[in-house]
């Protein structure tokens, strides 16, 4: 008597094996797209937390700088930036809109914005980062 697998055998695990893969990677896409996100928008509030935090503790204004490429934090009017990181970009998450500043007083407050909605979207997951005057940072789905 033989030991292996027939012709047909190996046909059918290959067309079971088709068929999971065919059910399995479109929801493997959808949670790695809504994970990027999820990661876009945590990176953006730390930086919104970070820039708040600096413009406190020295006492100067300080300008936080986002847009898809580049999270920038730097003093007013300054070049040299404090801290950076790569934008939301890098994690192929699409930040709509142009770039946005928000300038934190020395008191932690956000100088000439009353609520900033920033929106990021891959794929099908989009959630939108309301910023408001006083500091708060919500997360909309």
């Amino acid at each position: 008597m033989r030991r292996g697998v027939t012709l047909v055998e190996l046909m059918l695990v290959l067309a079971v094996a088709g068929i999971l893969f065919g059910v399995a990677v479109p929801a493997l896409s959808l949670l790695l797209d809504s994970l990027a996100v999820h990661a876009a928008v945590s990176h953006i509030e730390a930086a919104h937390a970070r820039a708040r935090l600096l413009a406190i503790t020295r006492g100067k204004v300080i300008t936080l700088a986002i847009d898809s490429a580049r999270i920038a934090i730097s003093p007013r009017n300054d070049t040299l930036a404090l801290w950076s990181e790569a934008g939301p970009s890098a994690q192929r998450v699409h930040l709509e809109g142009a770039q946005r500043q928000f300038t934190f007083s020395p008191e932690g407050f956000t100088l000439g914005v009353s609520n900033a909605s920033l929106q990021l979207s891959r794929g099908a997951t989009r959630q939108t980062l309301v910023i408001s005057r006083l500091g708060r940072v919500r997360v909309l789905p």
